[in-house]
């Protein structure tokens, strides 16, 4: 198994290894100002060495020269060649005629011996003389040397101190991170119903600890749900099962004719069919819910859709007044809708059908389907009297059921709910305007998909 490597070891590696690529850098730039600046130390000596004989040829050049000091390097040479100051070592002496005709401090190796050489050309009247200092190399090389041997230190500790700063920077950020950690396991090993903490300042980890906060709460809302809706997935199984076994078990054992048995029989059937229906029910909700229904359809498929559907409304109540309003008009090209049209189909007959059972063989049901700029908006409204003020909010809850003067003793509960996860299962939008005593519009609003075409 490969070693882990922390957030802290990353950074403060990453943060080292930037460090010593500027040091690099640094150090390139700022030895060769050291150089610079040495040679130029040096250049200032040899020109202070020359000062003296510099001055006397430019005031009193036919008096005799001062003889050097006991560690001044000096020659003076005349316009002849002789040299009339020279305490310079015998192989530089030798060197003379090639360093007077030197412009700047250059370096000359005298017999394995390094030497800094500074010459000084003066014009005396129609003579030309040349003043030429020198310096043991030894000296300036030492001082780079010192200069180079602290630069290198100054930034190795800066490179580590960097990466020292980087690990404990980073391990004072990451402790919140690590608190969240800790507070996560917790909540991940119990069932309480306590939240991640979030810390008081506004910055990014309390910004992550509200967003999993946010989650967290989904997800127990989430299961919830789930809970209730096995607990009633469970309570409406029950109830038809154990009515399909008493219907079953009299006619076997109490029926007193073909008749009757018949009858209990009968009976069995149509809850064997209610349970048919639920159980599609339910299958069509965990399939939405699970992988939601991708599909996208133009607005002439879905109007088609909606079109059959009220015929098959028509059908079904036969004895009531169903009317359909389309869109006047030529469908815009382009515009395309996240539902499947046979889902859209299956939501406008759950609609219609609530709503003849709403107003079973007296009153009328209006469907229109309209674009509402590029919106698609479905709307069914019936003159069932509308629903109980009390179950409105929950109309669109598994397993919610109206009283039977509205929904009748057939439904399970879950027509509406699939309408609503189809609906949200597009990216759309649902509403119920509720009117007791008269009746209930259902509006559905779907957007178009961003950039679909025909």
């Amino acid at each position: 198994m490969r070693g882990r490597r922390g957030i802290r070891a990353r950074i403060a590696g990453g943060s080292l290894l930037i460090a010593i690529l500027i040091s690099v850098a640094a150090g390139i730039v700022i030895n060769s100002q050291i150089e610079r600046i040495v040679r130029e130390g040096t250049t200032a000596v040899l020109r202070s060495d020359s000062a003296p004989y510099v001055v006397a040829l430019e005031t009193e050049p036919s008096e005799p020269f001062d003889a050097p000091g006991p560690s001044q390097l000096v020659a003076v040479v005349a316009p002849d060649g002789s040299t009339p100051v020279d305490s310079l070592p015998s192989p530089l002496s030798d060197m003379l005629p090639q360093l007077t005709t030197l412009e700047r401090t250059s370096e000359a190796d005298a017999d394995g011996t390094p030497y800094l050489v500074k010459a000084t050309q003066l014009q005396v009247g129609a003579d030309e003389w040349t003043v030429v200092a020198a310096r043991h190399a030894e000296a300036e090389n030492t001082i780079l040397t010192q200069m180079r041997l602290l630069l290198i230190v100054g930034l190795a500790v800066i490179s580590a101190g960097t990466a020292v700063a980087a690990w404990l920077l980073t391990s004072i950020s990451l402790a919140p991170v690590e608190r969240l950690r800790t507070a996560a396991e917790e909540l991940s090993e119990s069932s309480t119903t306590e939240l991640l903490p979030v810390g008081e300042t506004n910055d990014e980890i309390a910004e992550l600890a509200r967003t999993l906060n946010d989650l967290v709460e989904r997800l127990r809302a989430s299961a919830a749900r789930e809970r209730q809706f096995v607990a009633d997935a469970s309570h409406e199984l029950r109830t038809p099962l154990a009515l399909v076994n008493t219907q079953l078990q009299v006619a076997i054992a109490e029926s007193a004719s073909v008749d009757q048995m018949l009858s209990d029989v009968r009976g069995a059937q149509r809850n064997v069919m209610r349970l048919s229906r639920l159980v599609s029910s339910l299958l069509e909700l965990s399939e939405i819910d699970a992988v939601g229904r991708a599909g996208a359809s133009s607005a002439p498929e879905l109007e088609r859709e909606t079109a059959d559907a009220v015929e098959r409304a028509r059908v079904v109540g036969a004895d009531v007044v169903v009317s359909y309003r389309s869109f006047n008009g030529p469908w815009p090209s382009g515009l395309r809708y996240g539902v499947r049209a046979e889902d859209f189909g299956r939501l406008v007959d759950n609609l219609a059908n609530n709503s003849l059972r709403a107003v079973r063989d007296e009153g009328s049901v209006e469907i229109s389907l309209r674009l509402d700029g590029g919106d698609l908006t479905l709307s069914v409204a019936d003159t069932g009297g509308g629903l109980d003020p009390a179950f409105a909010p929950t109309a669109l809850d598994r397993f919610s059921r109206a009283d039977a003067s509205r929904v009748g003793s057939n439904g399970v509960g879950l027509g509406l709910a699939i309408v609503d996860a189809i609906v949200k299962s597009a990216g759309g939008d649902i509403r119920l305007d509720n009117r007791p005593g008269e009746g209930l519009t259902v509006v559905v609003v779907l957007p178009p998909i961003a950039g679909a075409s025909e």
